[in-house]
């Protein structure tokens, strides 16, 4: 593909196809780099290093260190638990982080983990779908059917999530309601109205 064609593709300037064929790219807007790597079919992938490590690589593992605490968590208090649970219906598809039943009532959670808060209405719309699928998803693993679906959001303590729940508390405070103590009275007993809460866990801690 010539320079002038690549550009059309992209919407651009042939000049700018140049300057990054010729390794001026950082002359160049992250987005106009984009837009010409997927004129091409190709994906732009930026990895962000921190302190010698892969930032990805860093998340997954604060993501993986909250799951089991979480399952530990739940274990405590009369929770069988599943982790990574995927579900697959009419053309809806994803991951659950954590589905639990509560062995002796019979009530499910979902449990969404992040170790940073992301994109707010995204999450609230995944995690909506996963709670309104939940049943089903329960069906197929044998659970029967649901006294109660409640929904958790776990989060690391500390002060940059504190400042982000702050800023969009209006948000939270409908989305999520119940806090610590609420959400540690429903899961010992997950009777009367469905949980709809948040957790933070101290990094390093129980």
């Amino acid at each position: 593909m010539s320079q002038a064609s690549l550009g059309a593709a992209a919407g651009m300037s042939r000049e700018t196809v140049s300057r990054i064929e010729r390794g001026a790219a950082g002359t160049v807007r992250l987005d106009t780099i984009v837009e010409v790597a997927a004129a091409l079919g190709a994906v732009v992938d930026i990895t962000i290093q921190w302190r010698g490590e892969a930032l990805a690589r860093l998340l997954d593992a604060a993501h993986a260190d909250l799951v089991g605490r979480v399952v530990s968590r739940l274990g405590d208090v009369g929770w069988e638990t599943a982790v990574e649970v995927t579900f697959s219906r009419y053309g809806e598809r994803g991951a659950i982080d954590i589905f639990a039943r509560h062995v002796a009532t019979g009530a499910v959670l979902v449990v969404e983990v992040k170790s940073v808060i992301p994109d707010l209405q995204a999450m609230l719309a995944v995690l909506d779908r996963k709670v309104r699928l939940a049943p089903h998803v329960a069906a197929e693993r044998g659970w029967g059917r649901p006294t109660a679906v409640g929904r958790l959001l776990v989060v690391p303590g500390g002060r940059t999530v504190r400042r982000r729940i702050a800023t969009h508390r209006e948000v939270f405070d409908i989305a999520f309601p119940d806090r610590r103590r609420e959400v540690t009275r429903w899961l010992r007993d997950p009777s009367g109205r469905p949980l709809a809460g948040i957790l933070a866990i101290p990094v390093g801690g129980r």
